[in-house]
Formats: structure tokens, sequence, C-alpha cells
């Protein structure tokens, strides 16, 4: 349930047809529009009363309500939320009737009931879900929240700060008791999450206070935000004193709590199992993929799927190969992108700040061709990051992070770079394209701030759609010119595969109970992904099923509908139309976002 109010927090704008011109005004269409106007304040009502459950989600829209908070980590929490939810939709179905309603605002009722569906069919398998794994954990994820979003403009601000220092210590009583509650029932993480998982939350408790080192990570952010403050000296050594007895007090118990239990139910993880080895495992994955994809398609139909777009994409692979001259096999082709030096950065500081120049470089040449491919470009900035050194270990290989809703914040494409060793130059080029522009970043960054639709539907989003978006924008790239080389385009390949790999892999695990060691096989014999990258993914892929299948899903669905449109638009085809229809209502179930494009394709006719 947190990660769906998470994913509750991203926008849209209302159904039109896009180039119809406006209908006069009528009784009955005054009446819908006052409809519409109520059931807007009705639903950004619920979302408000949602949000009110979570204060790190409040704090991550730059909201500074229950500043001093973080969020109740018990399933109670998640029970709560949902019968909220389960009110809501009682209400909203008593008063308002879909017939009375506008195109758009139909759109928003019906997308309120399918998440509050979806969340009623997820709530029974909320318990299977590990609270610590590579992929992440409280342990890593408040540090994130207090360094990259509380901001401290007051005193009040600091000492909100370390309220959330000494609140950390109940969070991690209350994580520890659902994963010795998991234990007790047989659900167990994975061997692969126990060393990660605790090295990443050593590396927060490293440096002073809590040693006699350097300034740790977040002592260093909180005085350097104190230092910051328009107050007395006196008043700024009082708020370090409080940050340091509240990190060496309630923070570290909080985190030696965590630290007992890992140690405890490690020796319970019998190795690395996929799904179908908890409870009703069946089921739940099942549920995860219908969440990942919005579809109905089952494991065996995204296998087959799965393993049609690796031949496929493979073949492109050969002609790049082919195209620049290298006579060996495609395996040995994947072996020199891995190993040969001049395709990599040096493994220093230098070498990270050249591929971060280089990911801006390309960031920057997407915004110069951006205006022929869209109508619309998002106002946010977009800034590139390396992920923090204290997170290396269980953070995935790039990601993004959306602006807040005030703007404060940009919007932030990180990449791990932990090892440059096993950094790639070619894919440099894609993966910039996917989590910053034109992926990501033009698609979230600009929802946030459309304008005319709730909220739940301007912070929230669907995985297929989302990440469909991204996987599409490193073939957009193309088009565009980002890619200068043909190695380019074969990092751009490469990240295909990479995607089309997990459709294989996800299903292989929790539905056909593949191992570890055959999953990381089969991803080397199909890419050219560094092998640090492949384990990192794959035990990804374990703790967070159905979601690797969410990226070429969705693609594969964008792809189609716009060859829809192509062929029925013919010479009246316009790209940036095209990807208006896409994006200007934000993120969508897939069937829904073919219902709209083909009224784009209708108005345009």
């Amino acid at each position: 349930m947190r990660f769906a109010l998470a994913l509750m927090l991203l926008p849209t704008i209302p159904l039109v047809l896009t180039g119809a011109s406006a209908p006069a005004q009528t009784p009955q269409a005054s009446k819908t529009g006052v409809q519409d106007a109520a059931l807007l304040a009705f639903l950004d009502e619920s979302y408000d009363a949602q949000l009110a459950l979570s204060p790190e989600s409040q704090t991550q829209l730059g909201l500074k309500t229950n500043y001093d908070r973080l969020d109740d980590y018990t399933d109670a929490a998640a029970l709560r939320s949902q019968a909220l939810s389960e009110r809501q939709l009682v209400a909203m179905h008593a008063q308002f009737k879909p017939e009375m309603l506008g195109e758009s605002a139909r759109v928003s009722y019906r997308l309120f009931e399918y998440e509050v569906a979806r969340g009623r069919a997820s709530l029974p398998f909320r318990t299977l879900r590990f609270p610590v794994s590579t992929n992440g954990s409280p342990a890593g994820d408040i540090p994130v929240l207090l360094i990259n979003n509380h901001k401290v403009a007051s005193v009040a601000d600091a000492q909100a700060y370390i309220a959330r220092l000494r609140e950390t210590e109940r969070v991690m009583r209350e994580v520890s008791a659902t994963m010795r509650t998991q234990a007790a029932a047989g659900i167990i993480p994975n061997k692969v999450n126990f060393a990660p998982a605790r090295a990443d939350a050593r590396a927060v408790i490293t440096g002073a206070p809590f040693d006699t080192g350097p300034d740790s990570t977040i002592m260093a952010d909180f005085a350097k935000k104190v230092a910051a403050l328009d107050a007395p000296a006196t008043t700024k050594t009082k708020l370090l004193a409080e940050a340091r007895a509240a990190l060496t007090g309630p923070f570290r118990r909080g985190y030696d709590t965590m630290f007992a239990t890992l140690d405890a139910i490690e020796p319970l993880s019998k190795g690395n199992f996929g799904a179908w080895s908890l409870p009703n495992g069946a089921a739940y994955y099942a549920d995860r993929l219908k969440n990942s994809t919005t579809t109905d398609l089952t494991a065996d139909q995204i296998h087959e799927l799965g393993l049609k777009q690796v031949a496929a994409i493979r073949q492109e692979m050969e002609a790049i190969k082919r195209e620049v001259g290298f006579t060996g096999t495609l395996e040995q082709f994947f072996d020199k992108i891995r190993t040969d030096p001049a395709l990599k950065y040096p493994n220093t500081a230098a070498g990270r700040e050249q591929y971060l120049g280089d990911a801006r470089g390309v960031i920057a040449s997407v915004m110069v061709a951006a205006p022929r491919y869209f109508r619309t470009l998002p106002k946010a900035p977009l800034e590139v990051r390396a992920v923090e050194k204290w997170r290396e270990g269980t953070a995935s290989t790039a990601f993004y992070n959306p602006p807040s809703a005030d703007g404060s914040r940009p919007g932030i494409y990180y990449v791990n770079l932990v090892d440059m060793n096993q950094t790639q130059k070619v894919q440099v080029a894609g993966i910039a394209a996917h989590e910053g522009a034109p992926g990501h970043h033009f698609q979230i960054a600009r929802q946030q701030e459309l304008t005319g639709i709730p909220k739940f539907r301007k912070f929230g989003g669907y995985g297929a759609y989302i990440e469909g978006w991204g996987l599409y924008s490193e073939r957009l790239a193309n088009e565009m010119g980002v890619y200068k080389t043909p190695y380019d385009r074969f990092g751009m390949l490469s990240l295909q595969v990479w995607r089309a790999i997990r459709l294989v892999l996800d299903t292989g695990i929790h539905s056909r109970r593949w191992t570890r060691e055959q999953a990381i096989a089969y991803f080397k014999a199909n890419s050219s992904v560094s092998d640090t990258d492949i384990a990192r993914e794959v035990d990804r892929y374990f703790n967070w099923p159905g979601q690797a299948t969410s990226y070429m899903v969705g693609q594969l669905k964008i792809t189609a509908l716009r060859k829809r449109a192509e062929q029925a638009l013919g010479p009246k085809f316009d790209i940036r139309d095209f990807h208006e229809a896409v994006l200007d209502q934000g993120a969508l179930p897939l069937d829904v976002l073919d219902e709209q494009v083909e009224r784009y394709i209708a108005a345009h006719k």
C-alpha cells in the first residue's frame, strides 16, 4: 500500500478530441461542467485524505505538514488506507453517475474505481512483500528522504528533521516486527538480500557522530542545512548537539534493531526462490502481473513474448556488428563491449564526472531536437546525479526522481556509478534518453504540470505506461539523432534486449521456477550487460515480482498505437500530435490509452 500511495504521486489533463472545435455551451453541457467540477473536488479531497496518512509522501510533494513524522509501517496502516479507499468509492458512487459527466471526468471516475479495485485485489498479498531487500529498505529510504526532500528553512524545520531522526527507531521496530512475523509464517527473504542490505545500512551509520571519522552523510547534510539558517550561533550549536544525540541514541538503536532482525532471520533463508515458493504464490504472481502490465496477459504469454523480442533484437544487433566490421559471433561481440578498455570510463572520480558530463550532453542534444517531436515540453529542469555512496549497494543501475509538486526540486536522473569497470560507454546515451529526456522527465514532470485533472491522476501512474514510455523513448532518441555512432545505437539495442530479457526472466523465475544461476546465464548469453548489472538486475526481479514485465509490454503497445495512427492518417500524421495524444492525459492503463489514441485518430481524420 505504501508503494501504491507513492505511485499515486504523478499529472494529466482532460480527455478531449484533439483538434476538434469547441461546441456551443448548452444547458446540458453547463450541468455536466458543474458535475465535472464537483467530481474533481471530491477526488482531490479523497486524495488529500489518503495523503494525510503518509507524512513521507507529503514531504516528497514539497509539503511541510507532519514534517516531524515518518510513515506508519505496520500492517494496520495498510488496512486503514484500503478501508478509506473503499469508503471513498461508496461515496463517489452515491454522489456521481458517469452518464452525467464529461469525457475527462468519466475517465477519472473509471480510474478511481480501477485504483480501489486493484488495491482490494492486492491486499491479501501484502504480507508477501519484503520490506528489506536489494531493492532498498527504510535504512536507506529514510536518509534519502531527509537529505533530498527535507528542506530546512527555519529552526522549526531543523527540529522536525531531528524528530524524524528519533522517529527512525519506531520505524525500524515496526519493520523488524513485520519481518519476524513473516519469517514465522515461512516468508523469508532470499539469501542474496542480507549482505547488501546490511552493508548499505552500515554505510549510513559510518562517520561522526557514530565513530571518530569525518561526519557521516546524514550528519554532514544536517550540519550544512543548519549552517545556512538565519539563526543565532547558540541556536545552531544546540541543534547540532540535539542531532548528534538523536543519531547516537534512537536512530542508532533503530538500526541495531534491524541488524538484530537480519541476523536472526538470515539463517532461516534456504536459498533464492521466486514467488512460486511463497504461500499462495501463483495467485500473488498473477496479481503482480496484472498490476504491472494493466493487462490480462498470463505468465506463459509474457514469457513467449519475451523470447520473440529477444530473437528480433538480436537480429538488429547482428546488423550493427557487421556495420562496425566485427567478424566474430554476436556473443563474442558482447564480450568485446564488456571488456574493451576503449569502451569504458576510468574507475576514478574523474571517470565518474566524465560519465555525468556525457549524460548531460545527451540531455542537451535532446532539448535542441525536442520541438520537432513534441508540442509541449516540461517546465521543470532536469539534473543528472550519481547515486550517493551509501546506497550504491542496493540502488538500481539508473532511475528517475520526479520534481516536487511546488517546483522547488528538479527532476533528477540518478545513475549508479559504483564500479566504472562495469559501466559501459555505449549505454550512456540510451540510459539518459530513458531516465531523462525524452523519457521519464518528458512524461512524469510534464504530467505534474498538467491542470484540470484530479490529484490521484496528477501524482499517480501505471508501470506499463510509465516504463513503456521510457523504453519507447530509447528508440525515439535514435529518430531524434541522439546516437552519433553505431556503438551508441548498439548500446540502445543492448538496453532494448535487456527489457525483452526481463519478460523471459521475470516469468521464468516466478512461474517456471528458474534458479538465480539459470537466470544469470540466460541474461549473459543474450546481452552485453556487465556482470555487476546482471547480478543486480536478477536479484531485483526475484524481489519485485512482475515489475520487470511492465517496460516492454508498455513499449510494444505505444509502438503499435503509433503504427496504427501512421497507417490511419497517412500524410496527416504528425509525430508531435501523436506524442501529445499519448502524453496529454498523463499515465493511463493500456486499454484506456488505446481509447485515447483512437479519439486522436478520429479527430485528425
